[in-house]
């Protein structure tokens, strides 16, 4: 199936960076990107949370976005775009599936230790680690910072945090998962030195 009218229209617009298009494409192609997620887990027997889902789907976006929407620009348009973005969405899941499912070495010990028979973290451990994010989250600029702030700290929900900062809910995902994955790195880096 070739690329609809529809959808070339909203591709050409998402890469001019016309108002709205981003949100209009994720309107679109949400639902499909929830169900290969859904799909993808379930060939594997992951069970997966509505955390997990939204996880997912922030990283396959933030996939899509990333390096000024070049996985979009790459679009050839010999098959549908939802094809495409099928077999884009599959990849980056797989490969988040692999990175969550395969075991670290020190820190799965360390937490292991640092864990009650019943998974739950001692108290000691909590506050370790409570501190140890807020350290990392102060390497974050401001405005990651404070979304992951009322996420991971304040247990508040994307709609609370969308209303509360004043950006799009549908940015939330992306904007954790692009300071986790400065978090993860300021860890590393301050593991090494």
């Amino acid at each position: 199936m070739a690329l609809s009218e529809i959808d070339r229209n909203l591709l050409q617009r998402c890469l001019a960076r016309k108002p709205r298009a981003w949100e209009d494409f994720v309107d679109r192609f949400l639902g499909l990107v929830v169900h290969v997620i859904n799909h993808t887990a379930q060939c594997r027997s992951i069970p997966l949370g509505p955390q997990d889902r939204e996880d997912l789907a922030a990283e396959v976006f933030l996939a899509i976005v990333s390096n000024d929407f070049a996985v979009l620009r790459r679009f050839r348009g010999e098959s549908s775009l939802a094809t495409y973005l099928t077999v884009i969405a599959r990849r980056v899941v797989v490969r988040e599936l692999l990175r969550r499912k395969t075991p670290g070495t020190l820190n799965d010990a360390a937490s292991a230790i640092n864990h009650a028979a019943d998974g739950t973290p001692l108290p000691e451990q909590r506050m370790h680690d409570r501190e140890e994010v807020e350290r990392l989250i102060d390497t974050l600029p401001e405005d990651e910072a404070q979304v992951v702030r009322m996420y991971h700290l304040d247990g508040m929900s994307y709609e609370q945090i969308s209303s509360e900062v004043g950006i799009p809910q549908n940015s939330i995902g992306p904007t954790l998962s692009r300071a986790r994955a400065k978090m993860r790195k300021a860890g590393a880096d301050s593991a090494t030195s």
